[in-house]
């Protein structure tokens, strides 16, 4: 069977790397896309995985709606060349549109409620995938699983953090230290959006430092004043620096999601937190993993809590409860793909004939 992957975020790499691998141990071939986004290409470089870059960077909306539909273009010219069974992506607007034009499944993962992209994407894909608890309904074609993107990489079964990885790189992990990330708000779904102001930066930054050792990353290019502050370790290795760390402080979904699902005290800043918020996020706080706040100065003021009281078996007792609920989601995807795309990729003998023997795309 013939996949195809795509990849618009460092996140997606996480997601579909262990996806992959087993797709590629059971036979299949895949062929990945991606887009420069932050540091996905490097995340792919440096997990081996052979890619096909279609598009750049976009610094404005603008430009991102210009990359959009030169990325568009550019697959769908790949996917001809191909003929796939299956497309599938996070988010998926092309992939859902591209995959109908070249007689190919597509399988979109989501979860993140009331994004306007989904109605772009949801009508065409033929498979919808959501967390459980996920609040829209897109329908026959939807299918929830017990788990988050991030249990795809993050699952135990998946990931193993080691320390010496981090020593090699000057990072003590039994020592006091915290990991902040701020990120940049120019998606589709961030209009009217907003995380930490840059006060609110300089006073979490300042008092973390009081306490121990802060490494800061960001999306954008990182501000001189937290220069000092850069992350010491490589992309492939902030999960293992995620996992030691003492707290998490930031203005990033995903990151805040990982360091939940990690056991280490997460606090998240962002403008459409609080109620009615994403139903991963008021999932997290109900495990007592995550705090979500639209307040930029309560979140800080939740930090400084956090730094002074936070007890990190209580962290880890309450990690093991949610993975006692919840999948190896890289087993459930891999699986999910290769069921999408197995119609065409196996006809039966009455449709190879109905189809002339070309093969058949449902």
């Amino acid at each position: 069977m013939r996949v195809v992957v795509t990849i618009q975020h460092p996140a997606h790499v996480h997601f579909y790397r262990p996806v992959v691998a087993e797709l590629g141990r059971r036979g299949h071939e895949v062929h990945v896309f991606a887009r420069d986004k932050d540091v996905a290409l490097e995340l792919l470089d440096r997990h081996g995985i052979d890619h096909t870059v279609l598009a750049g960077q976009a610094n404005s909306l603008t430009e991102l709606a210009k990359v959009q539909l030169t990325y568009e273009y550019r697959l769908f010219r790949e996917a001809r060349r191909i003929d796939p069974h299956v497309m599938t992506a996070i988010g998926g607007v092309a992939v859902a549109h591209v995959a109908p034009l070249v007689g190919a499944r597509s399988v979109v993962w989501i979860d993140n409620e009331g994004v306007q992209s989904h109605r772009i994407t949801t009508p065409l894909a033929h498979v919808v995938c959501t967390p459980r608890r996920f609040r829209e309904d897109y329908g026959r074609k939807h299918v929830r699983y017990d788990g988050y993107h991030e249990l795809a990489y993050l699952h135990p079964d998946r990931f193993d953090p080691d320390p010496d990885h981090l020593r090699e790189h000057g990072v003590e992990p039994d020592e006091r230290f915290f990991f902040v990330r701020f990120r940049e708000w120019c998606a589709l779904h961030d209009v009217g959006e907003a995380g930490f102001s840059q006060a609110a930066k300089r006073d979490l930054v300042s008092f973390l430092e009081e306490h121990g050792s802060v490494y800061v990353s960001s999306e954008s290019a990182l501000p001189p004043e937290f220069a000092d502050y850069r992350l010491p370790v490589p992309a492939d290795l902030v999960h293992d620096l995620l996992y030691y760390a003492d707290l998490y402080v930031g203005d990033s979904a995903t990151m805040a999601t990982e360091a939940a699902v990690l056991g280490t005290p997460s606090v998240r800043a962002q403008s459409f937190a609080g109620e009615g918020d994403m139903t991963n996020f008021l999932e997290l706080e109900e495990y007592g993993l995550l705090f979500s706040t639209p307040d930029d100065d309560e979140a800080v003021a939740q930090a400084k809590s956090l730094v002074r009281e936070a007890d990190p078996e209580t962290y880890q007792r309450r990690r093991e409860e949610l993975l006692a609920d919840k999948i190896d989601v890289a087993r459930y995807a891999t699986d999910l793909i290769v069921s999408a795309g197995r119609p065409a990729a196996e006809p039966t003998a009455s449709r190879r004939a109905a189809d002339g023997g070309r093969g058949f795309r449902e």
